[in-house]
């Protein structure tokens, strides 16, 4: 009765992670929004530079492709940092809003918008913020961006890092003849293949002006962890992995490696062949995406996560409203007409804060482990 638990429940599921935990808070429309992560070692170098950096990524009004809110996404760090330092207790992050329109959002007060959470909202609180989504926004995600920032940081201490882009927009895809990594910071959408970016850059005008929105596939390679990060059955590191980005609203698929490619071929096409090269275990081939068993096999860790298109469409659409209704809506408000661009930066960080965890836990997976600390 009064041991710890071996796992928590949160009623409101805001709070992610095992050893290093991320919490997020805050509304679209409130006054700020933010997090904490709490289980970061000591003495990591960090600053609300650093972090800034990934905000930047993310933050609204960058392009003709983003919605036209101007919020700075100014990161402030008010707790569990010292003179540049991790201090090992938690580490608060604090993000203003300052360019709220609520009245934008009077028209939807009591209507349902297609696509969106308002039903199910109301269905499980019996009341929702209509005020661009409450905590159903995207805005959410700028506190996962802060902290999975200072994961990254400390995976970087490791040697890992990430190339995360956007694949595919529509049905434009990127030609792998063209991947160009570089390219990626150089267009509005993320995309490292310079002609696709062109091609799905026209077909985004051409939707924007029909008054639509386009889905896009997101794709992230995690470099350099090392092999055995994860854990068997329910814990697994892919299983981790999709928990975080399936977590990302507007994300409705999660593959790693092949993904459902998989299922079309044969075991002799879809094995990684082993070899030994210098005495290190390489794979011929990387069809498992870098884990085996939910164990990462040190090989590059390639995941994917599809977004739907933005929900929010200046189009008249058909709907109900609170009593019940049949009703017609046009909706208003400053919106994304693809989301994905805005969000690689998000799925970056909710990977890092798993590969982060899972380092963490492995630290005790072995008596050896433990003696090099205590031996």
């Amino acid at each position: 009765m009064f041991g710890i638990p071996t796992e928590t429940k949160y009623m409101a599921g805001s709070v992610f992670g095992n050893i290093l935990k991320c919490s997020t808070w805050g509304e679209s429309h409130g006054a700020a929004i933010g997090a904490v992560l709490d289980g970061c070692p000591a003495g990591l170098a960090i600053d609300e530079n650093y972090i800034q950096k990934f905000l930047d990524r993310r933050k609204p009004g960058q392009s003709d492709f983003s919605t036209k809110r101007n919020e700075s996404d100014k990161v402030e760090i008010l707790s569990g940092v010292f003179e540049g330092k991790t201090t090992g207790t938690p580490i608060s992050l604090l993000i203003r809003n300052t360019s709220q329109i609520s009245k934008d959002y009077s028209n939807i007060a009591s209507v349902y918008r297609p696509g969106h959470a308002d039903y199910t909202f109301d269905s499980k609180y019996g009341f929702r913020d209509y005020r661009g989504g409450g905590r159903s926004s995207g805005r959410e995600t700028a506190g996962r961006v802060a902290a999975g920032a200072i994961a990254i940081r400390l995976l970087e201490e490791f040697g890992i890092s990430f190339m995360t882009y956007v694949e595919s927009v529509g049905d434009i895809s990127v030609d792998y003849n063209n991947f160009d990594k570089e390219e990626i910071f150089r267009n509005m959408l993320y995309m490292p293949d310079k002609d696709a970016a062109d091609k799905a850059s026209e077909y985004l005008r051409n939707l924007t002006a029909d008054k639509d929105s386009s889905g896009a596939v997101v794709k992230c390679i995690i470099s350099g962890c090392p092999a055995g990060l994860g854990d068997p059955v329910f814990d697994k590191l892919d299983a981790r992995l999709a928990g975080a980005i399936m977590s990302i609203g507007a994300v409705k698929s999660f593959e790693v490696g092949n993904g459902r490619e998989a299922a079309g071929l044969k075991g002799s096409q879809n094995n990684d062949e082993f070899y030994s090269e210098n005495g290190i275990v390489k794979k011929k081939t990387n069809n498992s995406g870098g884990i085996l068993g939910g164990i990462s096999d040190g090989s590059d860790i390639v995941l994917t996560a599809a977004f739907k298109p933005t929900p929010s469409i200046y189009k008249a659409q058909n709907t109900v409203n609170t009593d019940k209704e049949n009703v017609s809506i046009e909706i208003k408000g400053r919106h994304d007409p693809i989301i994905a661009p805005r969000a690689v930066v998000v799925v970056e960080a909710m990977s890092a804060l798993v590969i982060a965890d899972a380092l963490l836990i492995n630290c005790s997976s072995k008596l050896d482990n433990l003696k090099k600390i205590y031996g």
